[in-house]
């Protein structure tokens, strides 16, 4: 059975920093840059690709719904 890899886009302008994401992910592939949007916010971005699975956990609890997730299938 082939494993499935994903891949998380977030709109770094809309996002808020809130952590929210962090704390959901089970991979611990997401964290807050230390750059600011045009808001003054720490956004959240994805430091280790290759450790995300897909499972949109991210995208599920962001209140903002700024996080999309992306999954294809290892080969």
């Amino acid at each position: 059975m082939a494993k499935a890899r994903g891949s998380i886009i977030v709109d770094r302008e809309n996002c808020k920093g809130c952590e929210v994401c962090l704390v959901a992910c089970p991979t611990d592939v997401i964290r807050l840059a230390s750059q600011v949007n045009r808001k003054g916010y720490h956004f959240a971005y994805m430091e280790n690709p290759d450790a995300c699975i897909g499972c949109a956990n991210c995208a599920i609890v962001c209140p903002d719904g700024v996080i999309s997730v992306y999954k294809k299938k290892k080969v």
